[in-house]
């Protein structure tokens, strides 16, 4: 009975998880685990590397403590086996009749979700883009190596894996490796303990395409950086593809002078931060892939409450489907206040006043200033004079009384009803609303 309990609250621990992650973190950490033995002692988790099965403990282990009842020690009835470096021990014994040269077989793990036509372009990542596709069709003939470097969650894995994606669909004899960084340290380590670091050399040296992911992680490491500077050399002298990721560009980076300089011999391509247009493309190409509507409007909502990571829009589109198709409703903007709460970030304001406002809508309408604090009627001074007022309820924190005054004596009752007014016609008119988002963005500059 324990037994298919602990199974049981391994099964809703996973769905627990999915509905906080999204599906590419969910399929690259949680996904892989699987059930390997249950019984009264707890259970035994099958993970292929190490760095799996810290990722967990790491960041689950109270989430897991209410899934799992603890043991009397406080510890969780989990136990883990690395399941490749078995497989790898059991192989070497079934094949040590073999001759020695033989190479060692490594799959292509590429993500299927990180394609060239499923990302989307902007002012931000174009050029790097381009290089990528450049690489993808001539590989060794055009950026040799290419260098991408960018922050978290902006695309650098999804254009290494797309990279992949396409030399493998166009070129099906070239042999491509695409591998963190951590995961190759990793082969390292497990080469040198079952004596075969020769077998590991000679497959990494004669591959046509090297995809490393992450070569931060490479910083503090020497022998492991001088075995990847020389599997480094070895193909770039023979004109082989070489693409590399990092978070930093190369001259920032804690590795040696010479790595160093021949990382950057071909092309260091950064990735930035998507712009506010971009971000609201990424949110509706997603959506439009798991089947959510989102109002135009919306989008702009969360495009403007998430910007500084792509990864963190994907996660926030899988949430707020989860949830949409759990209740059964609709996307509003009070949906995703609710549910994307914790997501949403927002850019400390400098000390924004009437007058800057005023300046800032007056040049937006193309009005003066002085026409703002008359008592003109006119369409074409007191529709930015509404405008004006909607945002000085908005972003300062004052009596009604006190901002209305500095609209050329208006009362508190005219400024509540410009501010409602406008704040109505927002939802419908997506023109005043870019343009109520750029006066915004003019005032925090």
């Amino acid at each position: 009975m324990l037994t298919l309990n602990l199974e049981t609250a391994w099964a809703e621990f996973l769905d627990f998880v999915k509905l906080k992650q999204s599906i590419v973190e969910y399929t690259n950490w949680l996904q892989p685990i699987r059930i390997l033995k249950s019984s009264e002692k707890g259970l035994v988790l099958g993970v292929p590397n190490i760095f799996v099965q810290e990722y967990l403990l790491e960041n689950y282990s109270k989430e897991m403590a209410n899934f799992f009842p603890p043991n009397n020690d406080g510890s969780l009835p989990l136990f883990f086996v690395i399941e490749e470096a078995e497989e790898e021990v059991v192989v070497e014994e079934e094949v040590s009749s073999q001759p020695l040269d033989k190479e060692p077989v490594f799959d292509l793990k590429l993500n299927r979700n990180y394609t060239f036509e499923d990302f989307i372009e902007g002012p931000s990542n174009q050029f790097v883009k381009s290089a990528a596709i450049g690489v993808a069709m001539r590989p060794g003939k055009t950026y040799n190596p290419l260098f991408i470097h960018g922050g978290v969650g902006l695309g650098k894995t999804h254009l290494l894996h797309s990279i992949g994606h396409f030399i493998h669909q166009n070129n099906k004899k070239l042999k491509i490796q695409c591998i963190t960084t951590e995961a190759f340290i990793n082969d390292l380590v497990e080469h040198l303990k079952s004596k075969s670091i020769d077998q590991m050399k000679r497959f990494y040296r004669t591959l046509d395409v090297l995809l490393v992911d992450d070569i931060q992680f490479l910083q503090g490491r020497q022998n492991f950086e001088e075995e990847f500077s020389q599997t480094f050399e070895a193909l770039i002298n023979q004109g082989k593809q070489i693409v590399i990721t990092s978070d930093k560009p190369p001259g920032q980076l804690r590795l040696s002078e010479r790595l160093t300089a021949r990382m950057e011999w071909g092309l260091v391509a950064n990735i930035g931060v998507p712009d506010l247009e971009t971000r609201v493309a990424i949110v509706q190409h997603k959506a439009e892939k798991k089947g959510l509507n989102i109002p135009n409007p919306i989008a702009f909502f969360i495009a403007e409450h998430i910007f500084s990571n792509v990864r963190q829009l994907e996660g926030a589109i899988n949430r707020l489907g989860a949830y949409c198709r759990m209740c059964g409703m609709d996307v509003t903007q009070e949906l995703v206040e609710k549910t994307l709460s914790e997501m949403l970030q927002f850019v400390p304001k400098k000390r924004i006043t009437v007058e800057s406002i005023l300046k800032s809508v007056a040049s937006m309408f193309n009005v003066r200033v002085n026409d703002l604090k008359s008592t003109s009627r006119t369409k074409e001074i007191a529709f930015p004079r509404q405008v004006a007022m909607y945002l000085a309820k908005e972003l300062i924190n004052d009596s009604l009384v006190k901002l209305a005054s500095n609209f050329g004596g208006k009362t508190h009752s005219t400024l509540l009803h410009s501010w409602t007014k406008i704040k109505k016609q927002m939802e419908n008119d997506e023109k005043l609303r870019r343009q109520i988002i750029m006066t915004k963005q003019n005032l925090e500059i």
